[in-house]
């Protein structure tokens, strides 16, 4: 349908549906598909390269070289951060109560795993500092780190909480008047995470050992946002 200035106006319902970018429909989960195809649909194939190719720069880095025990934390942070991506490509598409429901329950299973992979690194990191504690979140990745970890694992709770026991918050109506927050945070999040692998770059460690590039890592960030970022439907985050 026409307006008075002869430009099609936009039917309000699609308008809320609207990714950030791109046109209705493009990152909308349809009623017959599979939760799977969420995790490639419009631009999520972008996302899906950046977090593969993330992970494999920090294992094949890793596999390189003798196999130490503090080895094993940009192991499990690679693949933390390679879940917590696909949590999010999940669960961003689904449009029917049902399906919601279903992307919730997947995207509690990834994003549970994935902090659980982040506590891990965090315990392999302090056992490692046990000798010399003085040197613990001395460096910008070690001190961004630290915030990360704790914002990780709050949000993890809240999300928890918010889905699985919302009568902390007075109720189910009360827990999902706050999904935006916790969305907001999330994708802000995604950014500063990428942000702290970016920043390991200059660690020593990547310095005299895995020699990962910055260029490469922000190549693969970019990949991950250029693919998460036009998904995100303005509606749910109170738009």
């Amino acid at each position: 349908m026409a307006s008075a200035t002869g430009i099609p106006e936009q039917n309000p319902a699609l308008a809320e549906e609207e990714p950030l970018l791109g046109r209705p429909g493009d990152a909308t989960q349809k009623p017959d598909q599979g939760l799977q195809y969420n995790l490639v649909t419009g631009t999520a194939i972008l996302a899906q390269a950046g977090a593969w190719i993330l992970a494999a720069l920090v294992w094949a880095a890793v596999f390189e070289h003798p196999f130490i025990f503090f080895s094993y934390h940009p192991l499990l942070n690679s693949a933390a951060t390679l879940l917590l991506v696909q949590g999010a490509l999940v669960l961003q598409p689904t449009a029917s109560q049902k399906d919601k429901v279903h992307g919730a329950y997947v995207h509690s299973i990834t994003n549970t795993l994935a902090v659980a992979g982040f506590i891990a690194g965090l315990v392999i990191m302090e056992m490692n500092k046990a000798s010399h504690p003085e040197t613990r979140f001395q460096s910008v990745h070690g001190k961004m780190g630290l915030v990360a970890y704790i914002i990780i694992f709050a949000q993890w709770l809240v999300g928890f909480a918010q889905f699985f026991v919302p009568q902390v918050f007075g109720g189910v109506d009360n827990a999902k008047s706050m999904y935006k927050y916790h969305r907001w945070v999330g994708y802000i999040l995604t950014v500063y995470i990428l942000a702290v692998i970016a920043a390991a770059t200059s660690t020593g460690y990547n310095k005299n050992v895995l020699h990962i590039k910055l260029w490469a890592v922000i190549v693969s960030a970019v990949l991950v946002l250029l693919g998460v970022v036009p998904r995100i439907k303005k509606h749910k985050l109170g738009l």
